[in-house]
C-alpha cells in the first residue's frame, strides 16, 4: 500500500504546481501522438458496439476474456455513433467511403424505427430497431420521449447534413418532424412557476402526459435542445434567458446584479469555490458543463459568459480532485460505478443542489471528464490521463474503461458508447479538424445563437480571497517521512491513503444492495428518477422517466424558481 501512496504523491508533483491558473502551454508532439493513440483505441470500442451494422449498443461489458454488448440503444447513443463516425474520418481513422457507408446505414435505420409526435423513443432494441417495451432484466418500460435525448440526436443529424452534403436531404427529412415546441411550456406572467417558459423533461405516450419538471438550470447539457429549438425558429429566443444562472449571490457573496436581455430580467448569480466564481451546473458533473461546447463554440461566441465560465469550471474540478478531496487525480462526472450500476457522480460545491451522497462517491474518476477538459487545460489533462493509465488497469485495446475508484483501485468492467463518443468529439476538436463544431455551428445556428448569447456577462471570475492550504495538511507526518518524497510546491496536497489496486477487472456478476442501470440516456431522469428506488435487477434499472411499476416520480431536476 505504501508503494501506491508514493506513486500517487509523485502524480501530484507532476501536475499540482500547474493548476493555479489555466494552462497557456501547448501540447507537444509526444502528447499529440498519445492522444492519437487514444483516438484510435476509442474508435475501436465504438466500432465494436456498432458491429451489428445499423444501431449501436448502449454499452459493452467485459465478461471473462471477451466482451458482450447489451441489447438496447437510445437516441443519444445513436447520435454519439453518428458524430463519432464524422470524428473518426476527421481524425483519419476511417476512409471517406467507409464513413459514408456507416452513416447511410444508420440514417436508413432512423427512417424506419417508430416515432411519436415527431420524436424518437428513449429505448430501442439495438439489434432489430423495435421500440423497447420491457427492460432486459424484467419490468415494464414506459414509452417516453425525452427532450434532451432528442436534442442530441438533432445535433448529430445537423452535423451529418453539413459535413456530408450528400446526406442533407435525408437528415432534413428526419429533422423536419422534430418540432421542439412540443416540449416548450410558454411563459405565463400570471403563473411563472407553473409555466416558466422552459422545456419540459419529456412526454409519456402511454397516458399522454408531460413530466412534472422543466429544465431550468442553464449550465447543463439540456441547453443543447434549447439551442436547436431556438435556431430552427421553434421557440422564442427569450427562452435562453428564462433559464437560471444561479441563485441570488454574485461576486464576493454580494447580492447578484440583474441585467436585461431580449426583454427578460436575468439574475446573474454564481457559486464560489476556492476563490473561483462561476455559474454552476445542477449535479456538479463535468459533462453537464462541457458537453454542449463540443458542438457550440461558446467560448468564442460569448467571451464574457461562457468564455470565462468553462475554463473556471475545469479549474474547479482540478482543485477539488487534487487539493480538496486529495485524490491524486481529477475528473468527476456521471459514469458507471466500478462496483456496479450508473450514477450521476458530481461535486456538490460545483452544483446547484445539495448532494448528500456525493461525498460517499467522491473517489470515482471517469476518463471522459478529463477529455472534456482537454480544450481548456490541455497539459493538465494529458498528465491526468497518463497517470490514470499508468497507475490503474484502466486502459486496454478499446481505450479507457469507464471509471475507476482511485481509493480502492477497482475499475469498471464496462465501456459506454456515449462516454466514448464524448472522447471522440473532444479529440476531433483538439487534434483533428474540428469537424463536429464546424458541422453544427454554421449557417442558422451561428446566425441566431451567436448574437443571442454574445451580450451576456456572467458574474464569474476570481476573487483572490482563497489562501492555498499548507502543504501536507491533514496528512500524517509518519507517512510523509516514510515515503521519502519531498513535495516543495505549496500548491500540492498529498492524496489520502488508498487501498491496494486489484490485479484483475471486477467480476461482471458483482451486485450491490442498490443497483442502478448503466443503460443511460441524458433525460432528467438520469439520476433523479432511479435514485433510491427498490432494485429490480442488477445493471438494468430504468432511466426513462418512470419507476419500475410505471408510476411517474416527482422529480425536479433543474426546476426553475419563478423568473423575476
Amino acid at each position: 500500500m505504501l508503494t501506491r501512496k508514493i506513486v500517487a504523491m509523485a502524480a501530484l508533483i507532476s501536475v499540482g504546481a500547474s493548476i493555479a491558473s489555466a494552462s497557456s502551454k501547448t501540447l507537444g508532439p509526444s502528447d499529440r501522438d498519445l492522444l492519437s493513440t487514444y483516438a484510435r483505441d476509442t474508435w475501436h470500442s465504438i466500432d465494436a458496439m456498432a458491429s451489428k451494422g445499423e444501431l449501436p449498443a448502449d454499452a459493452m461489458r467485459r465478461q471473462g476474456d471477451g466482451w458482450a454488448a447489451n441489447e438496447l440503444t437510445s437516441p443519444t447513443n445513436i447520435a454519439g455513433y453518428l458524430w463519432s463516425v464524422i470524428a473518426a474520418e476527421d481524425l483519419h481513422l476511417i476512409s471517406h467511403e467507409d464513413a459514408g457507408q456507416r452513416l447511410g446505414r444508420t440514417l436508413a435505420a432512423l427512417g424506419r424505427i417508430e416515432r411519436s409526435h415527431g420524436f424518437y423513443y428513449n429505448w430501442y432494441d439495438a439489434n432489430t430497431g423495435a421500440t423497447a417495451r420491457v427492460w432486459p432484466g424484467g419490468g415494464t418500460l414506459r414509452p417516453f420521449l425525452s427532450s434532451v435525448d432528442n436534442g442530441w440526436l438533432a445535433v448529430a443529424l445537423i452535423v451529418v447534413g453539413n459535413a456530408r452534403p450528400e446526406f442533407r436531404d435525408t437528415t432534413e427529412a428526419l429533422l423536419a418532424p422534430m418540432n421542439f415546441a412540443f416540449f416548450y411550456d410558454a411563459f405565463d406572467p400570471n403563473d411563472p412557476v407553473a409555466h416558466p417558459g422552459l422545456l419540459r423533461g419529456g412526454y409519456f405516450t402511454d397516458d399522454n402526459t408531460y413530466t412534472a419538471f422543466h429544465y431550468g438550470t442553464l449550465n447543463t447539457e439540456p441547453r443543447i435542445a434549447s439551442y436547436v429549438a431556438i435556431a430552427r425558429g421553434q421557440i422564442p429566443v427569450e427562452h435562453y434567458y428564462r433559464m437560471i444562472r444561479a441563485h441570488n449571490l454574485g461576486l464576493g457573496g454580494h447580492p447578484a446584479p440583474t441585467r436585461t436581455y431580449v426583454g427578460v430580467t436575468v439574475v446573474e448569480g454564481n457559486r464560489s469555490y476556492r476563490g473561483l466564481n462561476f455559474v454552476p451546473t445542477w449535479d456538479g458533473t463535468m459533462f453537464e458543463a462541457l458537453m454542449v461546447p463540443l458542438f457550440v463554440p461558446e467560448v468564442e461566441w460569448a467571451p464574457s459568459s461562457w468564455g470565462t465560465n468553462h475554463p473556471l469550471y475545469v479549474r474547479a474540478q482540478i482543485e477539488y480532485g487534487l487539493r480538496d478531496a486529495r485524490l491524486g487525480y481529477w475528473g468527476i462526472s456521471a459514469s458507471t460505478d466500478p462496483g456496479g450500476g450508473y450514477r450521476a457522480y458530481g461535486i456538490a460545491e460545483l452544483g446547484s443542489r445539495d448532494q448528500d451522497s456525493t461525498r460517499r462517491h467522491e473517489s470515482i474518476i471517469t476518463p471522459h471528464a478529463t477529455f472534456l477538459a482537454l480544450p481548456y487545460s490541455p497539459v493538465e489533462a494529458v498528465a491526468n490521463l497518463r497517470m490514470l493509465a499508468e497507475h490503474f488497469p484502466l486502459y486496454g485495446p478499446y481505450g479507457f474503461y469507464d471509471s475507476v475508484d482511485v481509493l480502492t483501485g477497482q475499475v469498471s468492467d464496462q465501456i459506454l458508447i456515449l462516454d466514448q463518443a464524448m472522447i471522440m468529439a473532444s479529440l476531433s476538436h483538439v487534434i483533428g479538424g474540428d469537424a463536429l463544431r464546424r458541422g453544427f455551428s454554421s449557417g442558422s445556428m451561428e446566425a441566431v445563437i451567436r448574437p443571442l448569447i454574445a451580450p451576456e456577462r456572467f458574474e464569474a471570475g476570481e476573487t483572490g480571497s482563497h489562501e492555498p492550504e499548507e502543504p501536507f495538511a491533514h496528512q500524517e507526518p509518519s507517512v510523509l517521512l516514510a515515503s521519502g518524497w519531498r513535495l516543495d510546491s505549496p500548491q500540492v496536497v498529498p492524496p489520502r491513503p488508498r487501498g491496494n489496486v486489484p490485479d484483475t477487472i471486477a467480476a461482471a456478476s458483482r451486485t450491490r444492495d442498490m443497483e442502478v442501470s448503466p443503460l443511460h440516456s441524458l433525460s432528467a431522469t438520469l439520476e433523479d428518477i432511479v435514485r433510491d428506488l427498490t432494485p429490480i435487477e442488477p445493471w438494468v434499472r430504468p432511466k426513462s422517466g418512470s419507476t419500475p411499476d410505471g408510476s411517474q416520480e416527482d422529480v425536479n431536476k433543474s426546476k426553475a424558481a419563478a423568473p423575476p
